[in-house]
């Protein structure tokens, strides 16, 4: 659509058009739960053009989808999310070539320990694509670390664990173990190790860009929270 207002505001969270509040798409109001988080969205409703671009407003999509859909059903928003935890990306490993396996190892190793420690659980790794299933125990209590999070954080969580296949790499992030730019590079090792080795390919780069777009806007609203 185009943009229909002039002065963007501020107000005990809130987002002002015109001195109007902005809605979600259910109709409620457009309520920030930080001062960071709230400038920052303003910031992107300010950036607009002659018309608005709903792709270059994420923080406000992620805002919208934290009111609409998570915080009526937080329970039914973090079971898909754990189910993640029964076939994590860093219990995969490749079975060939020797220096992949190594990255790998290198790489993934120190998030599944930090891991390890810190929720008190056990990990099950393979090599293939064989299924290896994880402890219930282990599936459980990842699970409850994501539950204790409110919906603002389970939106952010949600990209970074769907885009990522890792809820062990989101948890660290949640908890400043690794930072946003390694997170999606540690989520993207084995097709950045393909893409240094044989070329990238052109669809392949803009896919992965347009992933990580989405991913650093998910990680930006963590911080800001």
């Amino acid at each position: 659509m185009r943009r229909f207002y002039k002065e963007v505001a501020v107000a005990d969270g809130a987002i002002l058009l015109d001195g109007k509040p902005v809605k979600t798409p259910a109709r409620a109001d457009l309520i920030l739960p930080t001062p960071a988080l709230a400038e920052a969205v303003a910031a992107e409703w300010r950036a607009q053009g002659d018309e608005i671009d709903p792709r270059t407003m994420k923080l406000t999509g992620l805002g919208n989808a934290a009111i609409d859909r998570i915080a009526p059903d937080r329970a039914s928003f973090v079971r898909p999310l754990a189910a993640y935890a029964e076939s994590d990306l860093l219990c995969y490993r490749a079975d060939a070539p020797a220096e992949l396996i190594a990255r790998q190892a290198e790489a993934w190793n120190p998030l599944l320990d930090w891991a390890r420690r810190r929720f008190d659980v056990h990990f099950a790794v393979t090599s293939g694509i064989v299924h290896a299933p994880q402890p219930d125990a282990t599936i459980a209590r990842l699970g409850e670390a994501l539950a204790i999070y409110d919906a603002f954080h389970l939106a952010g969580l949600a990209p970074i664990i769907t885009i990522g296949g890792s809820p062990v790499t989101a948890l660290a992030l949640a908890e400043s173990e690794i930072d946003p730019d390694s997170a999606f590079d540690l989520t993207h090792l084995d097709e950045l190790w393909q893409a240094r080795r044989w070329g990238e390919d052109r669809l392949a780069l803009e896919a992965r860009a347009a992933r990580k777009r989405d991913f650093m806007a998910a990680a930006e609203l963590l911080d800001l929270l």
